[in-house]
């Protein structure tokens, strides 16, 4: 064994070194697409809270004030793109998100924000599906898993040099945990918002108990899916900095104290633009 080995020109050990002519014909490996902290231009996908829906008038979108498209708030919009006038920076950006989106939608709605061929594209959806009648009709995970893998695969085939930001859901738990202290919040939410978590605010039965804890670890587990599929993606950047903000009085609809206000898409703006901006994502 020993004499044959010493009797080998060389090719073999050339090759699995790197080096000699098969190599020299391997074409030099491409340099990872780095990070753009400054997009020139922006689409939006997801649901009512991109819409800014009850942000500016009972029951009604506000794409106005939108925390990634708007021109009437401090958002994305405003503080990426290179605008001269705000007719420029809304022809810059697009918002297809739709109030009552539920992650089934994401696909139609990236095919429409692939027509623009976005720069960055943002991404909140996930609530609705948690936000049901009952935590039975809660959207499995393997289906919210699906439906946002398709959606990101369409545009990166379409478009392999877009980022994207994907912004984690908010905290559902945490928005009953702090509403419930309130008569009129409690009053509002009988009206049927996200009745799966905040119907019977004051109910503490076993029943109401295991019910909650049951859409708290379905966002859990939405959060956890969308972080899993963004990051093996090396131009998307997952954002947990949402679901772990507590939104104030001030930040939250004054018409259904569940929805970001002008202050929280201002809030939403600010956790999205400090994650875009870096050169590198959170750790």
């Amino acid at each position: 064994m020993a004499l044959l080995a010493g009797c080998t020109d060389g090719s073999e050990v050339e090759r699995a070194a790197g080096s000699g002519p098969a190599a020299a014909k391997r074409p030099p490996a491409r340099p990872a697409q780095p990070w753009d902290t400054r997009p020139a231009s922006i689409a939006s996908v997801g649901d009512s809270i991109t819409r800014g829906f009850d942000a500016c008038s009972v029951l009604s979108d506000c794409p106005e004030v939108s925390w990634s498209t708007g021109q009437e708030v401090n958002s994305l919009a405003r503080r990426l793109l290179p605008l001269t006038d705000p007719a420029d920076g809304r022809a810059r950006s697009w918002n297809y998100a739709r109030t009552g989106a539920v992650v089934a939608d994401l696909p139609g709605q990236m095919r429409q924000a692939i027509a623009r061929k976005p720069e960055l594209v943002t991404v909140l959806i996930g609530a609705n599906d948690a936000c049901r009648d009952s935590v039975e009709e809660m959207t499995p995970v393997e289906d919210f898993r699906s439906d946002f893998a398709a959606s990101l695969s369409s545009l990166r085939k379409a478009l392999p040099k877009t980022q994207v930001y994907v912004a984690s859901i908010p905290d559902l738990k945490r928005l009953w945990s702090e509403g419930r202290k309130d008569p009129l919040r409690k009053h509002i939410w009988k009206l049927g918002i996200c009745p799966s978590m905040l119907k019977d605010a004051d109910a503490t039965d076993p029943d109401a108990v295991e019910r909650r804890r049951r859409v708290e670890v379905r966002v859990d587990e939405y959060n956890r899916t969308l972080k899993e599929v963004c990051t093996a993606d090396r131009l998307c950047r997952y954002d947990g900095a949402v679901h772990e903000y507590r939104f104030s009085e001030d930040e939250l609809s004054k018409w259904d104290w569940f929805h970001p206000s002008k202050e929280g898409q201002r809030v939403l703006a600010d956790l999205a633009y400090r994650e875009i901006t870096r050169k590198e994502p959170a750790t």
